[in-house]
């Protein structure tokens, strides 16, 4: 069987590394034969190698995934490997494109192997259309799914939903949830364009909470104070933030 070839573009670097790893798991036949670290590494470095396939991170720098794919125009079949949720899936699904969810497992990996094996050339899709309406399906903000922080001399990937809040530190930001604390350097203002605001809010200049981590909301002399599940030490709410708990 001649070697197939493969392109992997994620700018999180444990991501490809991880991915890597699976597919020579899984998949050992295929030759990595570039890592990118954004869309548009990815269109240069599949333009330069002619991949049998590309996997491609959802949300890069520079250029998405599904923009780096529709630039290819159908040059190389395309997985895309993402951290949407279940309405995204079927985006998905509904355009004949396969995808993997992060973290990768090998079950799953070895789904998409089998795939691309019985894929005939002469059924391929439409792929600008399956992209386009896959664009559409995903028109809401590439929010952060996981967190690469560091705990000591470790370094830490915490889903976003394990997080109970961010806090500055001095010149780190404190990321902590029920197992413990991790540290990251983004400053709390650029975090806060990167989280959903429904999940999580502002409520002081130097604290996000995630809203469904919050167990009770109590007054006392020092003002609004919350209390999170799974975390011991209230947390301030400044005045400026207080309307947000106004009706509870």
């Amino acid at each position: 069987m001649p070697t197939l070839t493969a392109l992997i573009a994620d700018d999180e670097r444990l991501m490809r590394e991880q991915l890597r790893a699976a597919l020579q798991r899984v998949w050992p036949e295929l030759d990595i034969v570039a890592e990118a670290r954004d869309g548009g590494q990815a269109v240069a470095l599949s333009r330069q190698h002619q991949p049998d396939l590309a996997f491609l991170d959802i949300t890069m720098p520079v250029k998405t995934g599904i923009a780096a794919a529709m630039e290819l125009d159908g040059q190389c079949p395309v997985v895309f490997v993402t951290a949407y949720d279940q309405y995204a899936i079927q985006a998905f699904e509904e355009g004949a494109i396969d995808y993997l969810l992060k973290p990768v497992d090998d079950e799953r990996l070895a789904r998409t192997r089998q795939r691309w094996m019985q894929r005939a050339p002469e059924t391929a899709p439409d792929w600008q259309a399956a992209l386009r309406q896959l664009s559409s399906r995903l028109e809401k903000p590439a929010y952060l799914r996981w967190i690469r922080a560091s705990a000591g001399n470790a370094v830490r990937m915490i889903a976003i939903e394990e997080v109970l809040f961010f806090q500055s530190d001095e010149k780190y930001t404190r990321v902590q949830t029920a197992a413990g604390e991790a540290l990251i350097r983004t400053p709390i203002k650029e975090l806060l364009a990167q989280l959903d605001p429904d999940e999580f809010w502002q409520v002081h200049r130097s604290t996000l909470v995630r809203v469904a981590a919050i167990e009770e909301v109590r007054r006392d002399e020092r003002g609004l104070l919350l209390r999170l599940r799974g975390h011991a030490r209230p947390l301030e709410v400044s005045r400026g933030y207080a309307h947000l708990f106004q009706r509870m």
